[in-house]
């Protein structure tokens, strides 16, 4: 996200906290009360929008257009023909909903198919087991991979064992702790598997929770070190073999997989906007991802997060709400697989960052948020707290720390604040990248009061006289 700034030159900020006025351009001074003040006359604007969405016309509409959606498109892999399809259906919608400068903006993402892929374990008993292959893996011959398993629980665990793993397929049974923390096994186990020898590595798949599901996810090579193919597997086959291999046991396993990749191929970034009445230079950006894995139905990850952000919008224009700086919504392309379509995005209007108030993405579900995570100077953080108590009516007034998102991240790394939904994560890295992520996982009334949050939060920041202030 972008942190905000004041629209003048020469900016110049004294503590709000303390009371003490904040000087723009030396033509205006205003006290952090003058600020509260400002935004507390916002609280007849908040009830009507979270009115409308939470009960009114406008509820159950965010989850009724994800659900038409995901069920006509089904999953929305980068660099295939449902991806492209949702995009240009997408681009319809929202210039039929009655958006402003709606705009498709050209970008090249990766191009990665799975094929047919399975699991075996033929010693020293029979067992088929469930695996997804991880994005951008390489296959393994026709006839497979046919090795004896090494299992080990930590990237420290293998470098001790090196001698072991040569010529073995290397499981990782690493405990799950936080996804921050698992995560590094999904991204980097090939890699270090291969420095040491490996064949192939099967990864536990990083989740909160399993119903004998494997879930999916990217993965990254490293130049000068061997491609080996590499998919994950259920919690409970890693924590079986696990077992069986500490009671002495021997097991070899079969590993198959078509996987291939192809060159990069054109996508788009899709964007809407309201148009700013006062400062239409200026923009708070709203954002989810259109993309997703080529399991389930991409319906949590990240429909919900895109299709909140396009209701946000919605609901600002049914009220006939136009706020001074531009609310532009984005799409995000190919974020799977590391942010690809926003940092290309990134790279064309990064030069413009001065003029982005705030940078908001929803990515990490669209259940009952808990609150709104923030990063920012200490100065706008105060601005948010303020903004986010006009939330009362549903009672989600909280602001948390580390705002984030993978699309956002390029413009939070530059010092724009940035904003996104602290939501359950438990539940939702239960589902997270699975066949289990489809819209019966989505709860209509959940969506609602994302979306009210969402728009409240955006339209405020949009219409307040000054920018947000950057540290």
């Amino acid at each position: 996200m972008k942190f905000l700034l004041y629209a003048f030159v020469g900016v110049h900020l004294l503590s709000l906290n303390s009371g003490k006025a904040i000087y723009r351009n030396d033509m205006s001074q205003r006290t952090f009360q003058e600020i509260k003040e400002e935004i507390a006359h916002y609280g007849d604007v908040a009830k009507a929008i979270i009115n409308l969405a939470v009960y009114g016309e406008a509820q159950n509409r965010s989850y009724e257009r994800l659900a038409l959606l995901v069920d006509t498109v089904g999953p929305r892999l980068s660099g295939s023909k449902s991806l492209k399809k949702a995009i240009q259906i997408m681009y319809q919608n929202l210039k039929h909903d009655g958006l402003e400068n709606v705009h498709l903006e050209p970008v090249k993402i990766p191009h990665w198919e799975r094929g047919e892929e399975s699991a075996v374990m033929l010693e020293p008993r029979m067992h088929k087991m469930a695996i997804l292959g991880l994005g951008s893996s390489i296959g393994t011959p026709p006839e497979g991979i046919t090795a004896e398993v090494l299992v080990v629980t930590s990237f420290d665990e293998l470098q001790r064992r090196a001698p072991e793993a040569r010529g073995k397929i290397v499981i990782y049974n690493q405990p799950y702790t936080n996804y921050s923390q698992t995560v590094q096994y999904r991204v980097q186990g090939a890699v270090e598997a291969a420095k040491v020898g490996a064949l192939a590595s099967l990864i536990r798949s990083v989740a909160s929770f399993s119903i004998y599901s494997p879930h999916t996810g990217v993965q990254e090579y490293q130049d000068g070190v061997p491609k080996i193919p590499t998919a994950c597997v259920t919690v409970e086959d890693a924590e079986m073999i696990s077992r069986m291999v500490s009671r002495g046991s021997r097991i070899v396993i079969q590993l198959k997989m078509g996987a291939k990749n192809y060159p990069d191929v054109d996508s788009f970034n899709t964007v809407a906007e309201i148009i700013g009445s006062k400062y239409p230079e200026q923009v708070v950006l709203v954002s989810g991802h259109l993309d997703s894995w080529d399991v389930g139905q991409g319906a949590m990850d990240d429909g919900g997060g895109a299709f909140i952000s396009w209701e946000a919008l919605s609901l600002i224009k049914d009220l006939g709400l136009r706020p001074k700086r531009t609310l532009r919504l984005v799409l995000w392309t190919a974020e799977e697989q590391g942010g690809i379509g926003a940092f290309q995005y990134y790279q064309l209007h990064k030069a413009n960052t001065s003029k982005y108030s705030l940078v908001m993405e929803s990515d990490s579900g669209t259940f009952l948020p808990s609150g709104l995570q923030f990063t920012g100077s200490e100065k706008a953080r105060a601005i948010m707290k303020e903004v986010m108590n006009l939330l009362q009516p549903i009672n989600i007034t909280q602001v948390f720390s580390d705002g984030e998102g993978t699309d956002i991240n390029f413009w939070i790394q530059a010092g724009v604040p940035g904003a996104s939904l602290l939501d359950d994560l438990y539940k939702y890295f239960s589902f997270h990248h699975s066949r289990g992520d489809t819209i019966t996982v989505m709860d209509p009334k959940q969506m609602n009061v994302a979306a009210a949050l969402w728009a409240v939060v955006s339209y405020v920041v949009a219409d307040l006289e000054e920018m947000l202030p950057r540290s």
